[in-house]
This record gives structure tokens, sequence and C-alpha cells, in this order.
């Protein structure tokens, strides 16, 4: 079966980075789009980068110019890039890939901590 593992979540103080990873498993082929999510405490899940299998990519305004989305495609595996991180980046962040016909798989998630 299909499983994506994220890592790379921790404690950092305002102003630092982190690079989080997202492995995914069980699957023979790329998937189509690999995404970043994140859900802070009380509100809603929202959508902080996507990119293509060609390698189109898009970002939320709030991290636009901060955040670095990259992938892998022999591996799989989707990576996340922040600069600059704000208290209010914080938040549980989740990985997501899509399949060409439109499955969607989702990781556990990896919580993101950044202190002022």
């Amino acid at each position: 079966q299909v499983q994506l593992v994220e890592s790379g979540g921790g404690l950092v103080q305002a102003g630092g980075s982190l690079r989080l990873s997202c492995a995914a498993s069980g699957f023979r082929f790329s998937f189509n789009t690999m995404a970043w999510y994140r859900q802070a405490p009380g509100k809603q899940r929202e959508l902080v980068a996507s990119v293509t299998r060609g390698g189109s990519t898009t970002y939320a305004d709030s991290v636009k110019g901060r955040s670095t989305i990259s992938r892998d495609n022999a591996k799989n595996t989707v990576y996340l890039q922040m600069n600059s991180l704000k208290p209010e980046d914080t938040a549980v962040y989740y990985c997501k890939a899509r399949t060409i016909i439109s499955i969607d798989y989702w990781g556990k998630g990896t919580l993101v901590t950044v202190s002022s």
C-alpha cells in the first residue's frame, strides 16, 4: 500500500530555517502532483506549496519568497525548504501526493513550531 512519511519538523526560532521531506513508498509510478499543506491549531488545513511532475510550482502568498518546494521523481520524494520562519508558520505540515487519476494520499504530518 502507498505510504507517505514526513520528516524534518521541529522547534526553531523565528528567522530560522527548516527543510521538510516526504518520502512515498508502495507506488510504482511517479505521482502527478505532490504538495505540502499545513494546519494550525483551530484553523483549517491550507495549501502551502505544490509541484507537478514536470516541476511547475505554486505557493501560498503567506510563504512565497520564503519557501521552496522541490521533488525527486525517481525517489517519489518531495521537499519543502522554509526560510525566515515566523511564529505564524507554526502548524502540522502534511504531505499529499496525487496520482494521474486524481487519487490522493496523505502523510500523517510533522509538527513545525516557531518560537518568537
